[in-house]
């Protein structure tokens, strides 16, 4: 155990209150249940604090499409860019916690991302709701800061659900009063690594008084590596523009910037604007061509000397929503030389270096490609 906390009260007197731990697994999940303030999503991301609203506790997963719930999760919540965020629970005590929990956890998000339908995350909001003696719709609408559901609003925040969820951009949260140093490392090494799903650790711990009972919250897994892949980092975000951009991208070398020069050159005429990133470390621009109100955007191109295709972003804009529309754009992106996109990154972000355009051949492949994409897009009415 730690020391204690102290506590001054309003007779200037001065309150020990010591750490202790929670007296079942149970009264840990009411607590998050109650209180979803205590998963720390304002240390998830301090300059987009991470709001997060409770879908449904002990939700079932199936092992198979319409199959039966063969595992539950402690808790699904999902945050105000509905990224669905689940939530498994232990105490320091439980021995499970330092290996046993990962496979867990791995198997929920997997079997989770492939076979919820979000029919049954909706139904599980509205039990939940229901419990709670709450309106779904009200409860929804107010997360979402409306007044009324205009333009209806909460089916389109559900399909966001729907697309993050088959884009496996997920969050996975391991939460225990005392988090131990060998799965503080697996979180931190599965963070690193996975992408657009992160993973977390948060250590609530919980200090009792006479009087008061203070729980402390904590977030691991946040590394520099984490968050520069990411771009969740817990320090300001650095606004890039077009001078620092190249600044930075030259330390890669003149080819990359001779490359992206002419990638800019060629797509601002025919998009909307040019957006520069906010990464801490890495610096990127995003071609956005707005159209009826939306952001459509195929690509980005980084300061590591990386292109990345937004596959993942498209899933939600017509007529890209169609994954055969999507198959065909892969198909015209792979005529260039080296890029051997695969199905399996029909909902993700894959990056290529920017080295496989330095053929003027190779750049043009790649412009017809993304030129065929606004047209598409420009079709739909």
């Amino acid at each position: 155990m730690a020391g204690n906390v102290y506590l001054i009260q309003s007779d200037k007197s001065l309150q020990a209150m010591t750490e202790q731990p929670y007296q079942s697994e149970d009264a840990l999940q009411e607590l998050l249940e109650n209180y979803p303030e205590l998963l720390a999503g304002d240390q998830m991301n301090t300059s987009v604090p991470r709001r997060l609203l409770l879908i449904s506790r002990e939700v079932g997963v199936p092992g198979e499409l319409d199959g039966y719930d063969r595992w539950s999760l402690d808790h699904l919540f999902i945050d105000q860019d509905g990224i669905p965020t689940l939530v498994e629970v232990k105490r320091s005590t439980d021995t499970r916690i330092r290996r046993e929990v990962v496979g867990q956890m791995l198997d929920y998000a997997a079997n989770a991302v492939a076979y919820w339908p979000m029919e049954k995350l909706r139904a599980s909001f509205e039990i939940t709701c229901n419990h709670h003696g709450k309106d779904p719709q009200e409860a929804m609408l107010g997360f979402l800061g409306l007044a009324v559901d205009e333009g209806g609003a909460a089916d389109a925040f559900w399909m966001k659900v729907k697309t993050n969820l088959q884009a496996g951009h997920i969050r996975l949260i391991f939460l225990a009063d005392r988090i131990p140093i060998e799965l503080q490392r697996i979180i931190e090494f599965l963070n690193e690594q996975m992408d657009p799903a992160e993973v977390l650790g948060v250590e609530l711990r919980q200090f009792v008084g006479k009087e008061f009972r203070t729980m402390v919250p904590r977030i691991l897994g946040l590394t520099a590596a984490s968050n520069a892949r990411k771009g969740t980092t817990s320090e300001p975000r650095t606004q890039w523009d077009e001078k620092s951009f190249f600044e930075e991208l030259e330390k890669m070398g003149a080819e990359p910037v001779a490359i992206s020069r002419r990638i800019l050159q060629w797509i601002k005429p025919i998009v909307s604007r040019i957006w520069w990133g906010q990464g801490k470390d890495m610096g990127s621009f995003v071609p956005i061509l707005d159209l009826s109100g939306k952001k459509i955007h195929f690509f980005a191109v980084w300061t590591d000397g990386k292109l990345e295709i937004y596959f993942q972003y498209l899933q939600g804009k017509p007529p890209f929503d169609s994954e055969q529309k999507r198959s065909e754009l892969m198909r015209r992106l792979n005529e260039v030389e080296g890029f051997n996109l695969t199905d399996d990154q029909l909902t993700r972000r894959p990056t290529r270096p920017l080295t496989l355009l330095k053929d003027p051949r190779a750049l043009e492949r790649f412009q017809k490609a993304i030129e065929w994409g606004l047209y598409e897009v420009q079709q739909v009415r």
